[in-house]
């Protein structure tokens, strides 16, 4: 189980990963005064050898945490940016069917950055291999945070808590 994680505006820290920590970890911020717990799972308490309490749902920062805008290039975030669609067929894909394809590619001298990777389905990468013939539907660019984490909000995130939903609207 895990704890959503706001900030001391009641927004999530993050977006891009959704900002959660294990259970121990929230019991561990409660301790150390660090938040203030917005609701409980009602049902689950935790019990030391002369402490015992309810294991929050979600919790809020006491200090504004500056959010981080900068986006990481990984597969999750690039197949987000390209709406886990082939960028070459333009199939819907799944994580697990998904590949990230070098338009130039490494052995002619392709580097892995946002302007030379884009989604492709494992047939297309296939038949694209090392060959630059291929073009991309839509050309590689580097998104910013508010355009990757408006796409996540669509996509939806796995509710945990019910509370979580009046947090992550």
């Amino acid at each position: 189980m895990t704890t959503l994680v706001l900030n001391a505006d009641a927004q999530p820290v993050s977006l891009l990963p959704l900002s959660i920590v294990d259970w121990q970890e929230a019991i561990r911020y409660l301790v150390l005064d660090k938040v203030t717990v917005m609701s409980w799972h009602e049902d689950w308490i935790v019990r030391s050898a002369n402490w015992s309490t309810q294991v929050p749902a979600v919790i809020m920062l006491k200090d504004y945490q500056k959010p981080k805008h900068h986006v990481r290039l990984n597969k999750r975030n690039l197949f987000l940016r390209d709406r886990y669609t082939c960028q070459y067929c333009g199939v819907h894909t799944t994580e697990a069917e998904a590949t990230m394809d070098h338009v130039h590619p490494i052995s002619l001298g392709g580097k892995s950055n946002w302007l030379n990777l884009t989604t492709a389905c494992k047939h297309c990468n296939y038949m694209k291999g090392a060959r630059t013939k291929m073009k991309p539907k839509i050309q590689p660019y580097r998104p910013d945070y508010w355009e990757l984490a408006e796409k996540r909000k669509q996509q939806g995130y796995h509710i945990e808590h019910s509370s979580w939903a009046d947090f992550l609207g």
